[in-house]
This record gives structure tokens, C-alpha cells and sequence, in this order.
């Protein structure tokens, strides 16, 4: 899948969690959704883009990857 969608996509599911006042609570949602939404492959490129240094995740998506990195 195309660099620059996957985290465009990443860091829309991280806007809609940023609203959550709980800063656990926002990670762990946005991970959970990539966990749920996300295809095996879509999972695995985001992950070995943040190993790349994916300067273009947000914050909170960052955090939520690497969570997901460490499950893997």
C-alpha cells in the first residue's frame, strides 16, 4: 500500500482518539482499532515504517504502533 496513505489513514484514526481526555485511553483505542480494521500486511507496513523512522505519524499513532510492534 501506497507510504503516504497508510499514514494519512494512521493519523486519521489518531484525530478521532485525540478527543479522548485519557491519554491510555486514546493510544490504546487507536490501537485496538488497527488490530481490528487493519489487514495482517496493512499492520506489518505501518510497523516497519515507525522502524524506519515514519516521520509522518502522529504522536499518539506512533505510541499506538509501537504497542502493536511489541504484540507482534
Amino acid at each position: 500500500m501506497n507510504v503516504e496513505l497508510l499514514c494519512d489513514m494512521a493519523n486519521d484514526i489518531g484525530a478521532f482518539f485525540a478527543a479522548e481526555p485519557e491519554h491510555e485511553a486514546a493510544v490504546n483505542g487507536i490501537a485496538n482499532h488497527i488490530r481490528r480494521f487493519w489487514e495482517p500486511r496493512m499492520r506489518r507496513q505501518i510497523v516497519e515504517l515507525l522502524a524506519g523512522g515514519a516521520a509522518h505519524l502522529d504522536p499518539l499513532v506512533r505510541e499506538a504502533v509501537q504497542r502493536i510492534a511489541q504484540d507482534s
